[in-house]
C-alpha cells in the first residue's frame, strides 16, 4: 500500500461535522498515512489545531488568514495566528495569499494581510502554504522581496500552465498538485507542465471536500471529496508522468516529510 500525506483539506468544513472521524479512518485504511489540515481564518485554524491534538502524528495543521477573509485581519488576528504555529501539531503559515477573481476582500488589503503573513512566516521558522488566483504578478513580487528569509513554500492547489510553473520553482517552492489533473474540462495546461515539474518539488493534496477528481468511477453521491481519493490523484499524475505510482507516491511523501518536519 502506499504511503502518502495529504498536504491540504479543509477538515473543519462543515461538511465534515458528522462524519469527521470516518473520514479519517477511511484516509487511513487508503493509505494517506498523515493530513494537514488547512487553516483558512483564525477560527478555523483554531479548529484545525484542535482536530490536531486529538490526532497526534496523523493530523497536522497550518494556521492563517485566506486572502477571502483578509480584510478582518489585524494586530490581535497576527497575535493568534502567532499563538497556534506554537503548536506541535502546526507545520506552516496560510493559507495566505492573493485572490483577484473572487475579490471578497479589496486588493489593498490582501496584499497587507499577506506581507504580514510572510514576515510572521519568517519570524517563526515556518514555510508558507500559498493560495493564487489571477494574482500572479503581485504574488510574485512579494515572495520575491519575502523570499530569502522563509523556510520554503508550496504553491498549494496548483493549476497554472508552464510559465506560472517555472516562475514557482525558480524561488524554490514546492508544487501542490489536486484532483484537478483529473479535470478533462480544464486540466489540460496543467496536464502540460506537470511534465516539467521535478520530482523533488511535487507535493500531493485533495483540497477536501473540493476538486474531487471528475474521472473518478464510481464518484461519491454527495459529490464530496475526501482525503481518501489522494491515491487516485497519485495515480493519475503517475500516468502522465509515465512513471510508477511509487516513485511519485515516494517523492511526494518524503517531500511532505522535508518542508513540514513531519515525524512518522
Amino acid at each position: 500500500m502506499l504511503e502518502l500525506v495529504d498536504i491540504g483539506l479543509n477538515l473543519t468544513h462543515d461538511s465534515f461535522d458528522k462524519d469527521r472521524q470516518r473520514v479519517i479512518d477511511g484516509a487511513l485504511a487508503a493509505g494517506v498515512s498523515r493530513m494537514i489540515v488547512t487553516g483558512t481564518s483564525v477560527t478555523a485554524s483554531a479548529g484545525a489545531a484542535e482536530l490536531c491534538l486529538a490526532r497526534p502524528g496523523v493530523l497536522y495543521a497550518t494556521a492563517g488568514i485566506h486572502p477571502h477573509h483578509a480584510a478582518g485581519l489585524d494586530a490581535h488576528s497576527i497575535e493568534a495566528l502567532g499563538r497556534l504555529l506554537e503548536n506541535d501539531g502546526a507545520v506552516a503559515v496560510g493559507e495566505c495569499g492573493l485572490d483577484y477573481f473572487r475579490d471578497f476582500s479589496p486588493r489593498d488589503a490582501q496584499l497587507r494581510a499577506f506581507e504580514a503573513q510572510l514576515e510572521l512566516a519568517a519570524a517563526v521558522g515556518k514555510p508558507v502554504f500559498l493560495h493564487q488566483r489571477d494574482a500572479h504578478e503581485d504574488m510574485l513580487r512579494l515572495l520575491g522581496r519575502h523570499r530569502p528569509a522563509l523556510a520554503g513554500g508550496v504553491a498549494h492547489c496548483f493549476t497554472g500552465d508552464a510559465v506560472a510553473l517555472g516562475a514557482y520553482l525558480d524561488l524554490d517552492l514546492y508544487i501542490g498538485i489536486t484532483g484537478w489533473i483529473c479535470d478533462e474540462r480544464r486540466g489540460d495546461a496543467l496536464r502540460e507542465a506537470v511534465r516539467l515539474l521535478p520530482l523533488d518539488r511535487l507535493l500531493l493534496e485533495t483540497d477536501a471536500p473540493y476538486l474531487l477528481p471528475r474521472d473518478l468511477d464510481p464518484a461519491p453521491k454527495n459529490r464530496r471529496n475526501e482525503p481518501k481519493f489522494l491515491p487516485h490523484v497519485a495515480g493519475r499524475l503517475a500516468e502522465i508522468l509515465e512513471r510508477p505510482i511509487a516513485d511519485v507516491a515516494g517523492a511526494a511523501t518524503a517531500n511532505a516529510e522535508r518542508l513540514f518536519g513531519l515525524g512518522r
